[in-house]
């Protein structure tokens, strides 16, 4: 019943997503570092979508944040789309896990309090401590601090988009697995240009179909109905998907509680 659950959800959640995500990436000059310019845009889209190609309805690819250039925006902009592409494609998988009940086997708190058991993710975010949120989003904080402080030229000056710096046991005891290539194999690391810059496109239409699977998920279980294709599969849920904490981080701000 779990797998037959699992691949309902897997695949009515592909339905929501556009089909052209999975359309093969094509291959040419390497842009593997960084997409500066309005072009390098456009040439990368049309690796990523055949179909489609550039498609700019809000002209963000001329615009310039907070008094920075263009090109700094634009690395701002892709460095942001594969950042929430990633947090997606975790959020999907999570989704399926626990709508399908799926836990650790050992207890979730130092007292011995078991992971909940629900019916869909929201719910188990709910269930669990507010220690344990706090626990989560400074881990999250401490991985983005990290991320801008040990990459070397800032993605926003030419650095690389999508790069996550090595953890260095000199600040980490003990060490850690790195997020890339975390159990070390020889053909990810002798990867040429050229199947980098491919797999690169291929995380970015992958990231972007679980953006829409995602958010799919969360507005079927908010409103029943509102995704056709995910009706009776997605549970209801009764609880605020916006408000991910139960009393606001900002007390003394009326209207927040």
């Amino acid at each position: 019943k779990i797998r037959n659950n699992m691949m309902k959800l897997a695949t009515y959640a592909a339905l929501v997503g556009s089909a052209a995500a999975f359309a093969p990436a094509q291959t040419g000059r390497t842009v593997t570092s960084v997409s500066e310019t309005k072009a390098d845009l456009e040439a990368l889209a049309a690796k990523a979508n055949p179909v489609v190609k550039f498609f700019d309805p809000l002209n963000l690819a001329e615009a310039s944040f907070w008094g920075t250039s263009n090109e700094a925006t634009i690395g701002f902009l892709r460095e942001s789309e594969v950042k929430h592409g990633r947090v997606a494609m975790f959020a999907f998988v999570g989704y399926i896990v626990h709508a399908n009940g799926i836990t650790w086997p050992w207890p979730m708190t130092l007292s011995g309090e078991p992971f909940p058991q629900v019916s869909n993710a929201p719910e188990a975010w709910d269930a669990i401590p507010e220690a344990a949120k706090w626990q989560i989003m400074l881990f999250v904080g401490f991985l983005e601090a990290w991320r801008e402080s040990r990459s070397g030229t800032h993605y926003m000056k030419g650095g690389k988009i999508g790069y996550f710096p090595p953890f260095d046991a000199k600040y980490i005891p003990g060490g850690a697995l790195n997020l890339y290539n975390p159990f070390p194999r020889k053909d990810i690391a002798v990867m040429t240009d050229e199947q980098k810059e491919k797999r690169l496109v291929a995380e970015i239409n992958n990231g972007r179909l679980a953006m829409l699977g995602i958010f799919g998920f969360i507005s079927e279980g908010a409103a029943e109905g509102s995704v056709p294709a995910l009706k009776g599969v997605i549970s209801h849920y009764d609880g605020d998907v916006m408000a991910p904490f139960a009393n606001s981080i900002f007390p003394a701000l009326p209207g927040l509680n």
